[in-house]
C-alpha cells in the first residue's frame, strides 16, 4: 500500500514537472490607477515569469495605469526595472495614454516599449495564441 501511494505521488510530481515545462505567453492588461493593483501585478509577474522561464509575459499599460510605469510616479519602479531586464518579461505602453497624460519616453522606466495602443496590442497577443490576464480588483 504504502508504495502504490509513493507511485501515484511521483507520478503526479513528473506530471507537474512536465506541465511546468511547457512555454507558455500569457498577455496582463493593466488599467486601473490604483496602486494595489500595480502592486499585484508586478507581485504576478515576478512568480510566473520565475516559475516558467522558458515562457513570455507582456503587461501592456494604459489609461489611468500610466503611473505605474513612470520614474516619477511608480511605486514599484525598482521591481520593475528588474523584471524588464529578464528575457521573458516585457512591460509596453500604449503611446496614445502617454499622448493625453503629456509623458515622454524619457519619463519612463528604462527598458518600458511603447506601442502605437494598447487595446490593439492586446487583441494582436490574444490573435497570436497568447493566454490573456485582466489584472483588477
Amino acid at each position: 500500500m504504502k508504495i502504490h501511494i509513493i507511485s501515484i505521488l511521483a507520478m503526479v510530481m513528473s506530471c507537474i514537472t512536465i506541465a511546468q515545462e511547457k512555454p507558455i505567453q500569457v498577455v496582463f492588461d493593466v488599467t486601473s490607477k490604483n496602486v494595489a493593483v500595480h502592486e499585484t501585478t508586478v507581485r504576478h509577474i515576478a512568480f510566473v515569469s520565475e516559475a516558467y522561464k522558458t515562457s513570455e509575459f507582456e503587461v501592456v499599460i494604459y489609461s489611468g495605469a500610466l503611473n505605474m510605469l513612470l520614474k516619477e510616479k511608480s511605486t514599484k519602479a525598482d521591481e520593475i526595472a528588474n523584471l524588464i531586464k529578464k528575457d521573458n518579461v516585457t512591460f509596453v505602453v500604449c503611446q496614445g495614454t502617454m499622448k493625453r497624460y503629456k509623458a515622454k519616453q524619457s519619463d519612463l522606466i528604462d527598458g518600458v516599449i511603447t506601442v502605437p495602443d494598447g487595446i490593439l496590442e492586446l487583441v494582436a497577443k490574444q490573435a497570436e495564441g497568447w493566454g490573456y490576464i485582466k489584472e483588477a480588483q
